[in-house]
This record gives structure tokens, sequence and C-alpha cells, in this order.
């Protein structure tokens, strides 16, 4: 059996060949002891914050939420939207690669929310999944191709 040579995407690289789906979400009102509860049980390290109307707001990480580990009335009555959450401006699918690298690094950002043109999130980045579509190395995915 032939390999399959891994050949590179033709044309700029962008953030959408980066980013991963956007799978765990929050409603910017969900309590912030329910938060917790939803990012422990999902083993996440961060979670997408959303308006009612399905508009990105930003991401919530696990280590934000440490300080509301203990349970306390302030944490059954207060909506995740009131603590700390990294919000926007927001990553594009069609942004390029190299200047969303550039961004997080100065940032000094683990995870970037990627929306789309209504400002609905559509994926996640991290500097490593960038670095990867950079570099051309291949991911776990693409060893099985």
């Amino acid at each position: 059996m032939t390999a399959i040579p891994h050949h590179r995407p033709v044309g700029p690289l962008t953030v959408a060949q980066a980013m991963r789906p956007a799978e765990l979400r929050i409603d910017v009102n969900t309590m912030v002891d329910k938060a917790v509860d939803i990012i422990r049980v999902a083993d996440a390290d961060h979670v997408i914050l959303h308006a009612e109307d399905g508009r990105c707001l930003g991401v919530v990480r696990r280590a934000q939420l440490a300080p509301y580990q203990n349970r306390s009335w302030y944490t059954a009555r207060t909506p995740i939207g009131n603590i700390t959450h990294d919000g926007g401006p927001f990553a594009r699918p069609e942004m390029p690669a190299g200047e969303a690298l550039a961004t997080m690094r100065a940032r000094g950002m683990r995870v970037w929310a990627v929306t789309d043109e209504a400002g609905r999130a559509v994926g996640l980045l991290t500097p490593d999944a960038l670095r990867t579509v950079l570099t051309g190395e291949r991911g776990p995915l693409d060893a099985a191709a």
C-alpha cells in the first residue's frame, strides 16, 4: 500500500483551517454555580458564553471560575455574564492564520472564539492548532489518512 502524500492547502492559510467546533456553550444568564458544574462535568478548559440571541460574548475559562468553586449565595444568584470572561473582538474564519497567531501571542490568549458574520460562535482557536496549520505538521486526524 502506498502512502498518500500530505499536501498543504492551496492559497493563504486561514483560521478556518485551524479552528475546531465550538461545542460547549452556556447562556449569559446561566448562574455561576451551574456554569462551574457544566465545565467540571464536561472536563473542559473553557466554554463559549453566548447572548440570548445566540451571539458570542466571549469565552469563560476554567481558571476564571476557580474563585467560585466554593458554593455560596453569590454563585447561586449571579449570572455568569457578570463575572470576568475573555470578550471580543473575535477571530473570523477567513482571517489569515499567521495574523491570528500573532494576535493571540500579543494578547496572551490560550483560546480564542471564532465568529461568523452574525456574531455567532463557529469555532475555537488555540495557538497550537494555528502553529500546526502554519508549519504543515500532520495532526492525529491527518495521520489516519
